[in-house]
C-alpha cells in the first residue's frame, strides 16, 4: 500500500509506522505505538498530515480512525463500531441475519459446555471460529468430533486470548473460495477487484491455516455476473444495513466468499485491503490510490475516478520464516536478487548491523505480473529461486487452481 500511495501526485510526503526496510524505500518511517491515539494526532497536526490510511485490523477495531476524525483528521479506515464487521465474527454473522444475507448457519457460544453441546447438529466436517481478532488464525475446519473438542477446549482455553472468549460455530460450506473487494463511503459503493489466496501453510492446500501464503488477481471463477450478485447480494445490503443503524462503514469491505452450487455465500468479511491480496489488487489498480481514498475519507466517492486496473493477472508467493505459523524462526539472513523481474514486496522484515533478516513469520511477498497467471506465476517463481533465505520457506503451487484451468486440465 505504500508503495502504491507513494506513486500518487497527490503525496509529497508519506510516513509509515512501524514500517519496515521495504516501505523505508517508499515513506519515511515513524516510531509511534498506534495504541497511542493521542501521539497519533499530535504527530499528524504537527507534519500537517492529509490522509492517514489504516492498514491493520487491530488499530480499526481499536478506534484510532474514531480518534483522528475527533480531531478533523481524514483517515480511511471504519470507526471501532463498523469495524466489528471484521473484530466479531458473531456480530456479522447476526448481521447477515437482519439483511437476508446469504451465508453459513451458524451459531454463537460464550460457554464451553453449550458449544460442545450444539456440535451434533452441525454434523462433520464443522468449522469453529474464535469470535475475535486472531491473526487470520482462528478458525478450524474440523473433520472429526475429537478435531471439534480440541479446536473448543483450546479456544476456551485461551489458545487465541481474548479472541476465543466466544465462538462461532458454522455449517461447512461446499465450494470454491474467492476474494472481493468493496471501497465504500458509506453511502456510495464500487467494486474494487478480486483475487484467490491459499490460507494453508503446505502444497495441495494441507496443513493448518495461516494468514495466507499467496495470492493471485483477478479471481476469473468470480465472474462478472456473479460479481454483480455479490455487490447486490452481500455488499450493498451490507453498507445500506450499517448505515440504517448508525453505524455508518467507510473504507474497504474484503468479502471472503463461498462459491456454493447455490451462489455465492459469504463467509466472512475483513475491514482492510489483506494480506497477501493487497499485493496484487495494487499491482494491478491503474490509478491515484491516495486520491481515492482520500475521495472516501471526505465521503466524496461518487464524484471519485472509477477503480481501474490491468488485465494482467499478478501473483504474489509468500516467502515465510520456518517455523510459521507457530513460532518463526527471527533472524535469519536475507539476500535479496538484482534486477529480478518481479517485485518483492516487504513484511516481517528489519536490518541488523546492515544485513536484511526475517523478523516475523511471513517475511517477504514476491509478485509476479503477466498476461495470464501462468506467466505471473512463472515470474514469481524465478525471483523467489534467485533469493537467498535459507531459513524462509514458501508454497510451490500459488495459483495452481487457475494454472490449471489455463491449461484446460
Amino acid at each position: 500500500m505504500a508503495w502504491k500511495l507513494a506513486q500518487s501526485p497527490l503525496c509529497d510526503t508519506l510516513y509509515a509506522a512501524p514500517g519496515n526496510p521495504g516501505i523505508a524505500q517508499d515513506a519515511e518511517l515513524v516510531a509511534l505505538d498506534v495504541t497511542d491515539h493521542e501521539a497519533v494526532i499530535a504527530f499528524c497536526q504537527s507534519k500537517g498530515v492529509g490522509l492517514v490510511v489504516i492498514g491493520p485490523e487491530a488499530p480499526l477495531v481499536d478506534g484510532l480512525g474514531d480518534s483522528l476524525r475527533a480531531a478533523t483528521i481524514p483517515v480511511f479506515g471504519p470507526s471501532a463500531k463498523a469495524a466489528q464487521l471484521e473484530g466479531s465474527k458473531g456480530f456479522t454473522k447476526d448481521l447477515c441475519t437482519r439483511a437476508h444475507i446469504p451465508t453459513a448457519a451458524y451459531a454463537r457460544h460464550g460457554d464451553k459446555a453449550a458449544a460442545l453441546a450444539d456440535l451434533a447438529r452441525f454434523g462433520l466436517p464443522v468449522v469453529i471460529k474464535a469470535d475475535g481478532l486472531a491473526a487470520g488464525k482462528g478458525v478450524i475446519i474440523a473433520e472429526t468430533e475429537a478435531e471439534a473438542r480440541d479446536a473448543l477446549e483450546d479456544m476456551f482455553g485461551g489458545g487465541f486470548g481474548t479472541a476465543g472468549a466466544e465462538v462461532v460455530l458454522e455449517e461447512f460450506m461446499l465450494g470454491e473460495e474467492a476474494s472481493f473487494f468493496a471501497l465504500t463511503d458509506g453511502k456510495s459503493v464500487v467494486p474494487f477487484g478480486s483475487a484467490q489466496d491459499h490460507k494453508r501453510v503446505g502444497d495441495g492446500d494441507v496443513g493448518p491455516n495461516t494468514g495466507g501464503m499467496g495470492a493471485y488477481s483477478p479471481a476469473p471463477v468470480l465472474t462478472p455476473a456473479l460479481e454483480a450478485r455479490v455487490m447486490a447480494e452481500i455488499v450493498e445490503p451490507t453498507v445500506a444495513t450499517m448505515a440504517a443503524e448508525g453505524n455508518p462503514y467507510s473504507g474497504v469491505l474484503y468479502a471472503g466468499l463461498m462459491l456454493t452450487a447455490q451462489g455465492p455465500r459469504l463467509i466472512e468479511y475483513n475491514a482492510r485491503f489483506g494480506d497477501p491480496e493487497c499485493q496484487v489488487l495494487m499491482s494491478r489498480f491503474e490509478g491515484d490510490l491516495a486520491a481515492l481514498l482520500l475521495a472516501i475519507a471526505e465521503g466524496r466517492l461518487a464524484d471519485a475516478e472509477v477503480p481501474r486496473f490491468s488485465a494482467d493477472t499478478a501473483l504474489t508467493v509468500v516467502m515465510a520464516a520456518k517455523g510459521y505459523p507457530g513460532t518463526p524462526e527471527k533472524g535469519g539472513a536475507i539476500t535479496l536478487p538484482a534486477g529480478a523481474d518481479a517485485k518483492i514486496f516487504h513484511a516481517g522484515t528489519a536490518l541488523k548491523d546492515g544485513q536484511l533478516v526475517a523478523n516475523g513469520g511471513r517475511v517477504l511477498n514476491v509478485t509476479g505480473r503477466g498476461a495470464t497467471a501462468t506467466e505471473a506465476q512463472a515470474k514469481a517463481y524465478a525471483a523467489v529461486d534467485a533469493i537467498d533465505f535459507p531459513s524462509g520457506f514458501s508454497r510451490r503451487d500459488i495459483g495452481w487452481r487457475e494454472v490449471e484451468r489455463e491449461k484446460g486440465v
